[in-house]
């Protein structure tokens, strides 16, 4: 009898969650029921097999609604009629129009119009719905007469007094108004909640042929669903057969490449996994990943293939990753296995600048009737929450604002601002609007509007309205294709290296890269500023302690640096561990043969596979199921607790004692939560060891292509600082030499005009696109005729010297700009076809203090070029110590002058800390802790230059000054400005990069429960 349920998927309108909803339906004595959620089908796979479990038949369907009105409600009768409905709505979301009044001529759909909207002339699977309190209008004969055709219409959107009140804050979010301004028509009635099957019937006791008419529709609506089988597209050329003859021929082509002609070991390993690729019917799966490579490569872009993939021979025989297995004893079964239920996925990374031409590829190429971003649901967070629904009951800006910046414990305690707190947190968690997904792409084999509408977001790549969960349940696995700014950074510098030194480097050849010996050397000394993954102060840190030096070391650092594994206490131990080889013992033999390399230390999801394999006797598949299951991705307990018990009996019959047993699966069970993917670690050692080659033998090519991807941890001002300390003389923009992205030539680096503060991005880009058209500019003039810039543009650059290749100074410029804007008329520009000498001015010459230019850079830039930070400084003391000389210190107390890179607060059990990262006057960084006591007396005052007083303690290689005292040093006065109040503000333009981490403080060493000594029996 309820043929029109809305979940809270019906966003912005239904409050009852979807396992609610089909609870609610078996206690109301539902035998069907309909989820009829608007304009989505989100919901609709996981209401099948809810319904499904508590034995009640599941319809599904769509609910239209155009500008907020009720057009019809459509109900599938089979898969066709929701393909019918998805077809017909991704049409009207792709093209921007409006729904009609009228639903379409559907063949395998019940349309149901309101009572109110019901069209004269009815279809024969149409029918009129007709609510309880409506019942009294039959006795109109307009009514009465269309009583066969009508059905009963008993809609769900809320369940209680709370509720009703809940949905109307969502109506007037969604409305964006407040609560007093909403009119009747904007909220559904009040009756729509879910009675008992009973009362309906009851209420319709009179009328047997709308019963009859509505049991009708229940009986005709039969749509199945077979989760069991796969939804993507099947074959890569026309038949299994035909797929895995093309990968078995490109996998030995590849064994070949990587391994040479004669490796018996990979060509067993390549053999098995085509076996297991062939028996799970994945070929398909991998020749599409292939393709998309293949494609890539055809246009020289970089692609680094990382996560569970990498566990993949074949994987590396194709080229999609760069990870050999067999080097770093990586187990397959991590990646497709005969027990593993759900899709395993490759995860792709492109340039950022880059993604969209790959996405453009599969589109094309597979058809945009078959291709489709996932989606995902953005929730109510708890800080948009207070503010959204402080909106709905007209609270002013400045309450919204304390409500959404503070703990509830903070709040005012006023009626209202309670309502808020009471209502916001029934809305946490609540869907609030529909998004793409980052990085999945679905490819099926049938249309894909047979499982889902699409929405055609701003990016201009359909979308399915259900997230990859759901993809994964009803059988469609994603790829992910994603982009990051560090492959831009590797691409681009092995483009600039070209273009500025004539060398071509293949970078794809990771053989150069990896566990080259100069990059070894500054990796153990944590020079790693603009590398991929490694350049943050914690991971430099880690670096230098572990005095990291090989590619293992660094796989095993990119994993424990990781929040799980260092939450854990894991990382600390790791470090122990390493740098005291002899203090510990191996838990059991086979932690030291087989965890060896990370000295016992479960580090690595695939260690779970191997104490499961070789000291459980489990199979590598069972293994699997440990590991997923532990770390909340598997969903069967039964399934667990079946591979549990056969661990159990296995390690008795491999003859060890039960309490070893116990204490070991105790260990499995408490590494598995936080331990992070081998080969996804590996992965990004690689791309990293590439950044880092590049750094070492490149370092002024790396850092323009670092700071042209827009940065990576930290701030422009830092990247130019690193290109300065190798070599590089640096320039602010000049409209002769400069790009809108920053231009080398030999040594010389001219910043772009991207970096300017105030300065129009169109222009800027036209700058460099009218010179390269039409040859350099030849004086002021010149510019300002060839490019459409106003006065307040040209004084930018004016004022950053971007026309210092006239010869004149900035105040005489400043002279000359006025001059001939003020009387200039656009309509001119470009009119001038006799090319006429430039206007001689005769221009005062005005006295100009040597830091006003640095003043104008920070700015404009928010960093001075012409000199350092230091330079302004009003003191000439530069301190004590110098960073060079901090590892003879040790507990001794030091004062340095320091200039602020970066601020991160952590939380510890003492209170909230912060670390800082510092260069000294020489360039080098340096690393401060600040403790709670400290900060309270000697807060940080934004960017700029410290005095800092100190002890060095030195931690594993890597010093670190705790501060007990420091101050900022303020700058002279800015020699621009006469006024006192103005001289002193330019300086707080001088930033620092700013992070936080919310995690739980890390355990001490009593609180890490990983015995350091073989256990005794």
């Amino acid at each position: 009898m309820y043929l029109n349920c809305h979940s809270f998927h019906s966003l912005r309108y239904g409050t009852i969650p979807l396992d609610d909803l089909i609870r609610q339906a078996a206690d109301c004595g539902a035998t069907a029921a309909a989820l009829t959620d608007i304009n989505t089908v989100t919901g609709i796979y996981d209401f099948i097999r809810g319904c499904e479990a508590l034995g009640i038949k599941p319809l599904v369907g769509i609910e239209f609604r155009c500008r907020h009105k009720l057009r019809y409600i459509g109900l599938a009768r089979n898969a066709e009629g929701l393909a019918e409905m998805n077809r017909f709505l991704t049409q009207h979301n792709f093209d921007k129009t409006v729904l009609p009044l009228a639903a379409p001529n559907f063949s395998e759909v019940s349309i149901i119009y309101p009572l109110e909207n019901a069209p004269l002339i009815l279809r024969e699977n149409e029918y009129i719905g007709i609510r309880p309190e409506q019942l009294q209008k039959l006795i109109v004969s307009e009514w009465k007469s269309r009583q066969e055709k009508m059905v009963i219409l008993q809609p769900v959107t809320f369940r209680t007094k709370k509720e009703y009140e809940l949905h109307k804050i969502l109506r007037a979010i969604d409305l964006n108004t407040i609560f007093s301004k909403l009119k009747p028509a904007d909220y559904c009635r009040h009756s729509e909640i879910m009675v008992a099957a009973e009362r309906i019937l009851s209420c319709y006791g009179q009328y047997p042929g709308i019963i009859a008419n509505t049991e009708k529709i229940i009986r005709e609506c039969n749509f199945e669903f077979d989760f069991k089988t796969s939804k993507n597209k099947k074959f890569y050329t026309n038949s299994r057969k035909n797929d895995m003859s093309l990968l078995t021929a490109l996998a030995k082509d590849g064994l070949e490449w990587r391994y040479g002609k004669n490796n018996p070991e990979a060509e067993s390993r390549m053999l098995r996994e085509l076996e297991i690729i062939d028996q799970l019917e994945f070929s398909g799966y991998f020749l599409i990943t292939w393709d998309i490579i293949k494609y890539s490569n055809s246009k020289g872009f970089l692609h680094i293939g990382r996560g569970s993939g990498a566990n993949s021979i074949i994987a590396y025989c194709l080229g999609i990753t760069d990870i050999c297995p067999l080097e770093l004893d990586l187990y397959f079964e991590r990646f497709l296995n005969e027990n593993r239920k759900s899709p395993p996925d490759f995860d792709i990374d492109w340039s950022w600048k880059e993604r969209d031409v790959i996405l453009e590829y599969i589109f094309g190429r597979y058809g945009y009737e078959n291709v489709a971003f996932c989606g995902t649901n953005v929730e109510f967070k708890y800080r948009s929450i207070f503010r959204e629904v402080g909106k709905v009951y007209g609270l002013p800006k400045e309450e919204l604002d304390a409500l959404a910046k503070n703990p509830m414990a903070l709040h005012s305690q006023n009626k209202v601002v309670k309502k808020v707190q009471e209502y916001g947190m029934l809305l946490l968690k609540y869907p609030n609007q529909r998004s793409m997904h980052s990085c999945g792409i679905l490819i099926s084999e049938e249309p894909i509007t047979n499982y889902s509408v699409l929405e055609m977001p701003p990016k201009a790549f359909p979308i399915v309205l259900f997230d990859m969960h759901t993809a994964e349940d009803i059988g469609l696995e994603k790829f992910d294709i994603l982009s990051q700014r560090g492959i831009g950074h590797i691409d681009d510098t092995v483009k600039i290296i070209e273009q500025n030194r004539g060398i071509r480097i293949n970078i794809r050849d990771t053989r150069i890269s990896k566990n080259e010996a100069s990059a070894n050397v500054y990796l153990a000394q944590g020079r790693t500023i603009g590398c991929f993954y490694i350049e943050s102060p914690a991971m430099r840190g880690l670096l230098r302690r572990l005095k990291c030096g090989d590619y293992k070391t660094l796989v095993a650092a990119s994993s424990i640096i990781r929040p799980g594994v260092a939450q854990s206490g894991m990382m600390k131990e790791y470090i122990f561990r390493h740098n005291n080889p002899s203090k510990f013992e191996y838990f059991h033999p086979v932690f030291e043969k087989e965890l060896g390399e990370t000295y016992g230390i479960m580090v690595y999801q695939e260690d779970v596979i191997k104490i499961a394999l070789h000291y459980g006797g489990l199979s590598a598949a069972d293994g699997d199921i440990l590991r997923r299951a532990m770390s909340g991705k598997g969903r069967s307990k039964a399934a667990l607790q079946k591979v549990k018990d056969d661990f159990f009996i296995s390690a008795a019959a491999k003859g060890h004692p039960e309490a070893l047993s116990q204490e070991i699966y105790r260990q499995i069970e408490s590494f598995a939560g936080y331990s992070f993917c081998k080969a996804h670690s590996a992965s990004y050692a690689v791309e990293s060891y590439q950044s880092l080659y590049l750094k070492v033998h490149y370092p002024i090519e790396f850092m323009v292509a670092v700071i042209n991807n827009q940065g990576g941890f930290y701030r422009t001002e830092i990247y130019v600082h690193e290109a300065r300390m190798a070599g590089a003389v640096i320039h602010t923009p000049c409209v002769n030499r400069s790009g809108y992205e920053t231009a080398l030539y030999g040594s010389n680096i001219y910043l772009g005009f991207m970096h300017l503060q105030g300065l129009d991005s169109k222009l800027s880009q036209f700058i460099a696109f009218e010179r390269e058209r039409n040859g350099i500019y030849k004086s002021l003039e010149d510019f300002i005729n060839r490019v459409p810039m106003g006065i307040e543009n040209v004084k930018v650059l004016l004022f950053i010297g971007a026309f210092r290749f006239t010869g004149k100074t900035k105040n005489q410029l400043l002279v000359q700009v006025s001059l001939l804007m003020n009387n200039f008329k656009p309509e001119n520009r470009g009119l001038m076809l006799i090319e006429q000498p430039a206007k001689e001015f005769k221009l005062p010459v005005l006295e100009r203090s040597v830091f006003e230019d640095a003043f104008d850079e920070i700015e404009l830039l928010n960093f001075p070029v012409s000199c350092t930070v230091f330079d302004l400084l009003q003191t000439n003391y530069r301190g004590d110590v110098m960073v060079r000389d901090l590892l003879k210190h040790h507990k001794k107390q030091v004062r340095m002058l320091a200039y602020l890179i970066s601020t991160k607060q952590v939380p510890t059990k003492r209170g909230n800390m912060y670390f800082g990262t510092w260069i000294d006057h020489e360039g080098a960084y340096f690393d401060t802790a600040h403790f709670p006591d400290s900060l309270a007396k000697n807060p940080f005052q934004g960017g700029g230059c410290y005095l800092l007083l100190g002890t060095v303690e030195i931690d594993y290689h890597f010093p670190t000054i705790t501060i007990s005292r420091m101050a900022k040093m303020p700058f002279i006065p800015d020699p621009r400005y006469s006024d006192s109040d103005k001289r002193y503000t330019t300086q707080h333009n001088i930033k620092q990069d700013v992070s936080s981490t919310h995690r739980q403080p890390y355990p001490q060493d009593h609180e890490i429960s990983l015995p350091r000594h073989r256990m005794k029996f």
